[in-house]
């Protein structure tokens, strides 16, 4: 039985609920509910332990703001023991379109502050993540109110769609491991 960290990065607060950048979170409420757990908050996360196939899935939406997600993703992957290669990190992606999502065993911050931040702390940029592709249809200069806005009317089915999918990523990572999964899901394209 292996255990695996899924770290689901976003903001906390309802003021976030709903938003581009919280895509993370939307991905651990739905394997949650997927797998019948329910979250607590705990120290810098809120955490729900699960079981699939075998494996336990340890899921945290870190409560430390987005920008220090590294303290809460260092805490819990000491705290319970968890190899750099069991962990993924899953998250919202301006570099990639709204109708893709990428799996990749390691690679820059791409600018995403949570990704910086874990990159930091853990020292490293050589563990899993799971990007969310949110689009970039935004003027020059107003990422930050892209990031943190909701979603259209019309994105929603898409960001339903994938948010199922990628718990079905975290659960195949778990299970098969990283290369099968990409291979699977990677060429994957979402229809708006």
């Amino acid at each position: 039985m292996g255990k695996f960290l899924i770290a689901c990065l976003g903001n906390i607060g309802t003021e976030y609920a709903g938003t581009r950048h919280n895509i993370g979170f939307d991905v651990a409420n739905a394997l949650a509910a997927n797998l019948n757990g329910s979250f607590s908050p705990e120290r810098l996360a809120e955490k729900v332990e699960l079981k699939w196939h075998g494996q336990i899935l340890v899921c945290i939406k870190p409560t430390t703001y987005m920008n220090v997600s590294g303290k809460a993703v260092k805490y819990w992957m000491d705290k319970e023991r968890i190899a750099m290669d069991h962990i993924l990190v899953v998250l919202d992606d301006l570099a990639l379109p709204l109708s893709k999502l990428r799996l990749r065993p390691g690679g820059s911050d791409g600018g995403h502050n949570g990704l910086r931040s874990i990159q930091e702390t853990l020292g490293t940029d050589d563990w899993p993540r799971l990007r969310l592709g949110i689009g970039n249809n935004f003027p020059r200069g107003r990422q930050p109110d892209f990031v943190l806005g909701k979603w259209l009317e019309k994105e929603l089915p898409v960001v339903k769609q994938k948010v199922q999918v990628a718990v079905e990523v975290v659960e195949s990572f778990a299970t098969i491991g990283i290369e099968r999964t990409m291979t699977q899901y990677n060429k994957m394209e979402f229809e708006l």
